[in-house]
């Protein structure tokens, strides 16, 4: 890396890795460049110009003699960093070596910037026996230096560098070498794609990946990109989503909460209002997510029996001038006492809800969704293609699955009902009842079924490992990935899949 000048029009005093823009001369120097057969015309230019910058920025030169020997020394001597890079190299017999070039990944600039930049991010091995030398006028101090470290040092305040460098190096520091990245790189597709998204937290712009949990959030705030929306926990004021979508968070964090409980609301002014997951009976939060209704709260639905979603729905009923009807499932008997929970109407799948005014209409459609209670269902609001999905998929966590009211076929068999109403109804943000929103709701819930897999994969390992061994010795071999201090929720689940496990077994 290379720390840019102070005067220099983008990132000042940056640490950077060496790079630039494409010249025209780079699509025309093919015939000078070895290709691999996988690798495009549009690929095989950004190599070229990877390598020309590498060279004009660093001294770096990637190229072959006709034998096949690298550029050395004496190649390096005689180029002038300043004069046509190509040209250079055809007359010393020199063949580009873009064939050891790879895309690594692709950088779109947040819509948020006023200079934006759509830029491949390539990555090669250092030729043998040379030493980087930085031009001095765009480039100082170019230095090697392990990813952790150069993320520890910007942390410390003593290596400032960008997002985009500061997130490749936090996905570079997960390969154990340079073989791994570059193996990683062979489909000749980028690793990741990034288009990072901005907000407000702790009153400071912080931006956001694909990956990152806040990202979803801000793709439907703000899908324009504009920064402005707030990202911190509130539990005093309703959090507006779009124009009939309402958030308030229940001052209810904790362990199995995460910043507490989501509760939602869903219409206008005009319409009224569908209450979702009133949470836990917390007066103020209650008091609070009458107020964001005006009052006119026309149905309750709880997703839920468990104890912070659903205790709030009598008092919350009781404070409206005309009674809206609670609407769910009954617990089941194998709920816990803390869930014991009746509507005054039992909901059916497929079944739809909607409030109306002033010409809109806001539809919500029930699906049965058992597997994290008996008693589960999630919400999809039809003219959004949104899904609220309780706590059948959280953002930042895996929901417990607590048998025997949860049951891990049931949950499984649930995701892939989720998974077919996304495509029924075009779904792309889910609305959790812990967490921000998800964006790519298909992709999450593909993410979500992968994971129970493997986990269950890592239990049947564990059960053969230990045939006669106890949950206490399953659950350090099958969640060794998980803080100590987790494993007796963790158990929980543990038991959902060595029971669901047992009866695949049976059924054989």
């Amino acid at each position: 890396m290379t720390r840019r000048s102070a005067s220099a029009s983008f990132a000042p005093g940056a640490y950077v890795f060496p790079g630039g823009g494409i010249d025209a001369a780079d699509a025309t120097a093919h015939p000078i460049a070895a290709r691999r057969a996988s690798q495009g015309d549009l690929h095989l230019t950004q190599a070229i110009a990877a390598i020309r910058e590498s060279f004009e920025e660093l001294g770096v030169l990637l190229a072959r003699h006709a034998d096949g020997r690298p550029a050395d020394d004496a190649d390096i001597a005689a180029l002038k960093r300043d004069a046509p890079f190509a040209a250079q190299c055809q007359a010393r017999g020199l063949t580009l070596a873009a064939d050891e070039v790879y895309l690594l990944a692709h950088w779109i600039t947040d819509r948020d910037l006023p200079r934006r930049f759509d830029v491949p991010f390539l990555v090669a091995r250092m030729p043998p026996g040379q030493a980087p030398v930085a031009d001095g006028s765009e480039q100082f101090e170019p230095v090697w230096v392990q990813p952790a470290d150069a993320l520890a040092r910007h942390q410390a305040g003593t290596f400032f560098m960008i997002f985009p460098t500061i997130r490749t190096l936090e996905r570079l520091e997960k390969f154990r070498s340079v073989d791994e990245v570059l193996q990683a790189c062979a489909a000749e597709k980028p690793v990741w794609t990034s288009c990072p998204r901005a907000g407000l937290l702790r009153g400071a712009e912080t931006r956001f990946m694909e990956h990152e949990s806040a990202y979803g959030e801000l793709a439907l705030v703000s899908p324009d990109g504009q920064m402005v929306h707030h990202l911190d926990w509130r539990t005093d004021e309703p959090v507006r989503l779009l124009r009939n979508v309402t958030r308030l968070t229940a001052p209810n964090p904790g362990v199995m909460t995460g910043p507490g409980t989501n509760s939602y609301l869903v219409g206008d002014p005009d319409s009224g209002y569908i209450a979702i997951d009133p949470g836990p009976n917390e007066p103020e939060h209650l008091q609070r997510f009458w107020r964001a209704a005006g009052g006119d709260i026309r149905m309750i639905v709880c997703t839920h029996s468990h104890p912070d979603h659903s205790p709030g729905a009598r008092p919350l009923q009781a404070m409206c001038k005309v009674q809206p009807p609670i609407l769910g499932l009954s617990s089941a008997a194998t709920a816990r006492p803390a869930s014991e929970f009746r509507p005054d109407r039992e909901l059916n799948n497929a079944e739809q809800l909607s409030v109306t005014g002033a010409g809109m209409q806001h539809s919500l459609e029930v699906l049965l969704t058992p597997g994290h209670a008996a008693n589960h269902l999630c919400l999809v609001l039809l003219e959004d293609g949104l899904l609220f999905s309780g706590d059948h998929v959280l953002n930042g966590s895996t929901t417990v699955i607590d048998p025997p009211d949860g049951n891990m076929t049931d949950y499984l068999d649930s995701l892939d009902a989720l998974n077919a109403a996304c495509d029924r109804h075009a779904i792309e943000f889910i609305l959790p009842a812990h967490g921000y929103v998800l964006g790519s709701a298909k992709d999450a819930i593909a993410r979500l079924k992968a994971h129970r897999l493997q986990r269950e994969a890592k239990v049947m390992a564990a059960m053969r490992q230990r045939p006669d061994g106890s949950m206490d010795d399953w659950v350090a071999l099958a969640y060794d990935d998980v803080p100590q201090r987790m494993w007796p929720v963790a158990q929980r689940s543990l038991l959902a899949h060595v029971q669901r496990l047992e009866a695949l077994q049976g059924g054989r």
